[in-house]
C-alpha cells in the first residue's frame, strides 16, 4: 500500500515537473530571432500569406494565450503541427520513436552487460594486470567524445575495412526483396517475430556501429562505479564472515557482495538511460539514424519548435518515469528498503 501512494506521489510531482518544462520550452522557442510564420510559408511568400500564416498557428495572439491553448493541447495529446513536416508532431514522435528506443536499449543492455561483470573482476582483482587494463578503458571511454568515437568507428570499419554499413537501419535493397511487417516499430524485433531473417541480419548489422559508439562512454561510467562500489562492500564485515564460513569466492563475491552494490550502479544505470536519449542526437545524426534525435537536429535546423518542444517533452518524460522505476527497483535489490 505504502508503494502504491509512492507513486502516486511520484507521478503528481512529475505533473509538476512536466509543467515546469513545458513553460521553459514554450519561452525559450518563442524567444527565438526567426518567425516560423515565414518558415511554414516559405521564402517567396508574401507579407499578406505570412499574416495569414500568422493567424492559422495563433502567433499572432499574446503569449499567455498561446501557452494557455499549449496546455489544452497538451491535455488532449495535441502536440502542434511541425512546421518542417506539415504533419502533427504526436504522428512524427510515434514514428520516430521506435528506431530511438530500439537503439537506446541495444546500448544500455550492452553498458550493463559488459560493465557489471568488468567492474566486478576489476574490484576483485584489484592492483592486477586486468584492473588496469580495465581502468585504462574506463578512462578512456569516459573521456572520449561521442561524435569523435562515431566518426571514427565509420572511418575505420566502413570506410576503410568495409565490414559495416555506415549508416542507416537497414539495406534499402532489402526493403524491396523482403519487405517487413511492421509490429512494434522496432525493426530487430518485428523481422525476429515475423521470421524475416535477411532484414534481421541487416537491422543487426547497421545497428553494430552506432550501439558501439552510444554505449562505450555509459559502459565505461558503469564498470567505474561498479569497481568503486565493490572494493568497498568487500571490506565490509559481513563479507569477511561470509569468508570464514567456508564460502566460495564466487558465492561469497556474486551473491553477496554483489547484490549490495548494486544500488549506486543501478542508480548510474537510470542516469545512464537519460543520458543515451540525449546522446543519441548526436550518434543519430552521423549515422542517419532516422529516430527522435535526427528529427530534432532537423526541427532545430529548421526553426520547427512544435516539434523541438514536442521532443523536449517527450525526454522529460521518458527520463522522470525511468527514474521512477529505478526507484522502485531499489527495494526490489534491498528489501531493507521502505517507502513512506
Amino acid at each position: 500500500m505504502k508503494l502504491r501512494y509512492y507513486i502516486v506521489r511520484r507521478l503528481a510531482l512529475a505533473l509538476l515537473v512536466l509543467l515546469g518544462v513545458s513553460a521553459i520550452t514554450f519561452t525559450v522557442s518563442r524567444m527565438i530571432p526567426s518567425d516560423p510564420a515565414r518558415m511554414w510559408t516559405g521564402a517567396r511568400a508574401t507579407i499578406q500569406q505570412v499574416e495569414q500564416a500568422k493567424r492559422e498557428l495563433g502567433l499572432d495572439r499574446p503569449l499567455y494565450e498561446q501557452f494557455w491553448s499549449y496546455l489544452v493541447g497538451l491535455s488532449k495529446g495535441n502536440l502542434g503541427t511541425s512546421i518542417h513536416t506539415r504533419r502533427p508532431v504526436i504522428d512524427d514522435l510515434r514514428d520516430r520513436f521506435p528506431a530511438t528506443l530500439e537503439l537506446t536499449v541495444a546500448a544500455i543492455l550492452v553498458a550493463i552487460v559488459l560493465g557489471i561483470p568488468l567492474g566486478v573482476i576489476s574490484a576483485t582483482k584489484k592492483d592486477r594486470a586486468a584492473d588496469h587494463v580495465t581502468r585504462l578503458f574506463s578512462l578512456s571511454g569516459v573521456s572520449m567524445p561521442i561524435f569523435w568515437l562515431g566518426i571514427l568507428l565509420q572511418l575505420l570499419l566502413a570506410s576503410w575495412l568495409g565490414l559495416l554499413p555506415t549508416g542507416g537501419r537497414v539495406d534499402p535493397f532489402v526493403h524491396i526483396q523482403s519487405p517487413i511487417t511492421t509490429i512494434t516499430g522496432m525493426y530487430t524485433l518485428d523481422s525476429a517475430l515475423t521470421g524475416n531473417w535477411v532484414f534481421f541480419r541487416s537491422a543487426i548489422t547497421h545497428m553494430i556501429l552506432p550501439v558501439v559508439a552510444l554505449s562505450y562512454t555509459s559502459l565505461a561510467t558503469i564498470t567505474r562505479m561498479t569497481r568503486s562500489t565493490m572494493l568497498e562492500v568487500l571490506r565490509q564485515d559481513y563479507v569477511r564472515t561470509a569468508r570464514s564460513k567456508g564460502l566460495s569466492e564466487r558465492v561469497v563475491v556474486y551473491k553477496h557482495a554483489l547484490r549490495n552494490a548494486l544500488i549506486p550502479t543501478t542508480t548510474v544505470v537510470g542516469l545512464t538511460f537519460g543520458f543515451l536519449l540525449g546522446g543519441a542526437f548526436l550518434v543519430e545524426t552521423i549515422f542517419d539514424w532516422p529516430g527522435i534525435g535526427l528529427y530534432a537536429v532537423e526541427s532545430i535546423v529548421n526553426v520547427d519548435f512544435p516539434s523541438v518542444a514536442g521532443v523536449t517533452l517527450l525526454g522529460a518524460v521518458i527520463y522522470t518515469l525511468v527514474n521512477l522505476f529505478v526507484d522502485i527497483l531499489y527495494g526490489v535489490i534491498d528489501p531493507r528498503i521502505k517507502y513512506g
